[in-house]
């Protein structure tokens, strides 16, 4: 393989410009480089009389093929030593310490985004997998590796408000919390650990904005590609496989091998369909009843990250206020920007999703009390620890706290109803007397 001689600083200069989406010159590829990115189509090379200009995320990802072709020259035959090198000034200073404490249930995903310069999914899922060994365990190229979890990131919509590449890295930080939970950490395997962390990184890969229903009733291609069942998340895992692919990061294992990862991964990411909780939290409870769950079992140990998947999926209520909060603004804006859309369009508006008849305290109480206390709670008899007792604390306080804002807003719109009435009848009362005044004179 032939490549341009690029110096270090030059090397290094790409990285960083690519990781905060500026988009420089593409390094030059000689023509005896084998399957160069534009061979399959999917990317205009030198020379292509392809139209139009490519577009930044395409761009983004010829610069990654190349940024990657050149990395592997430049560290092929050194040892994996210390593999986070690569991370550059998003693994330094401030985020560095704050992955120190990655294992605490009061992490601030949002503060540690703002560290990493809008890196927290790649910086908090690369340091995981390597703190648990996995890229010496599976021998995982690292670049590749590392390609993959960028273009993840770059998958998730960034002008969502809630399904974007920060609401992945939470959701992973909080699949690692769980991970760690005595129960699971003597009983996971290399193999569970690194398919629980994969699926929590990409469990809302290239989320639209819209729910499902949205898709079904206007009719989207997802909807009928998938026959309106499970759409986005069928969606979500497919794209993860796609990339996984595209980065051949599971290239150098069996065929089999890689197969069956790419299943159990669906597995994991399709378990995390809302519509399907009382499915799984009825199965979970019966198996906690029964007192039937052998983690020593494959199947059990996949049924019981499925939930874990679940949990950290919707564990948004279960954070201390100061974070929860966040999270909630953030979901009920989701909500409420696709109803104005399906206002525009004449739709009917979708449940939870009308600003005028909805608001941010009563979606949180509903949504608290029927969707995430049931399965909290079983969550708690099958792990009771300390974490366990920590969320659900969290989870009262919190919904006391939408409670009491909820009163205040009722109050608020009493007293401006109070007021209106009154204004209604002092106006009603002058006019009357002016009248009365006006047949006297």
């Amino acid at each position: 393989m032939n490549l341009v001689p690029r110096s270090r600083p030059q090397w290094e200069e790409m990285k960083h410009a690519v990781l905060h989406k500026r988009l420089p010159v593409p390094l030059s590829v000689s023509s005896a480089c084998s399957d160069p990115p534009w061979a399959s189509g999917s990317v205009p090379g030198p020379g292509s009389s392809s139209a139009g200009p490519v577009s930044g995320r395409r761009l983004r990802r010829l610069l990654s093929f190349q940024r990657y072709l050149h990395s592997s020259r430049l560290l092929r035959g050194t040892p994996h030593l210390n593999p986070l090198h690569i991370l550059d000034e998003d693994y330094t200073g401030q985020a560095k310490c704050m992955l120190e404490k990655v294992g605490m249930w009061n992490f601030d995903i949002f503060l540690f985004d703002r560290l990493t310069n809008g890196n927290s999914l790649v910086t908090l899922t690369f340091h995981l997998l390597n703190q648990y060994g996995l890229l010496e365990l599976f021998q995982l190229d690292m670049m590749k590796l590392w390609r993959f979890l960028v273009m993840v990131q770059e998958d998730y919509h960034s002008l969502n408000p809630y399904h974007n590449a920060v609401h992945a890295a939470d959701v992973t930080q909080a699949m690692y919390c769980y991970m760690r939970e005595p129960k699971l950490a003597k009983s996971l395997t290399s193999c569970d650990l690194l398919l629980g962390l994969l699926a929590a990184a990409t469990h809302d890969l290239d989320h639209p904005g819209v729910n499902q229903p949205f898709l079904i009733k206007t009719n989207h291609y997802l909807a009928k590609l998938y026959r309106n069942s499970s759409v986005l998340e069928n969606h979500h895992w497919r794209s993860a496989v796609g990339l996984l692919r595209e980065t051949g990061l599971f290239s150098h294992l069996p065929a089999e091998d890689g197969l069956q990862m790419e299943r159990q991964l669906g597995s994991l990411i399709l378990a995390t369909d809302i519509s399907r909780q009382n499915e799984y939290l009825g199965k979970f409870r019966t198996h906690l009843d029964q007192d039937d769950l052998c983690l020593s079992s494959a199947a059990h140990r996949h049924f019981i990250l499925q939930m874990a998947l679940k949990c950290a999926d919707i564990c948004n209520p279960c954070r201390p206020w100061e974070l929860s909060k966040q999270w909630s603004e953030k979901v009920t804006e989701e909500f409420f920007h696709q109803g104005d859309i399906e206002k525009k369009h004449k739709l009917e508006v979708s449940p939870l999703c009308d600003s005028q008849s909805n608001s941010m305290e009563n979606i949180q109480i509903g949504f608290m009390t029927y969707v995430v206390e049931p399965l909290f709670a079983e969550w708690g008899r099958f792990s009771d620890t300390r974490l366990s007792q920590t969320m659900l604390g969290h989870l009262g306080l919190n919904k006391a706290s939408w409670g009491g804002l909820l009163q205040q807003e009722q109050g608020s719109r009493s007293f401006g109803r109070g007021m209106k009435h009154l204004e209604y009848c002092e106006g009603r009362l002058s006019k009357d007397s002016t009248e009365k005044l006006c047949c006297v004179c």
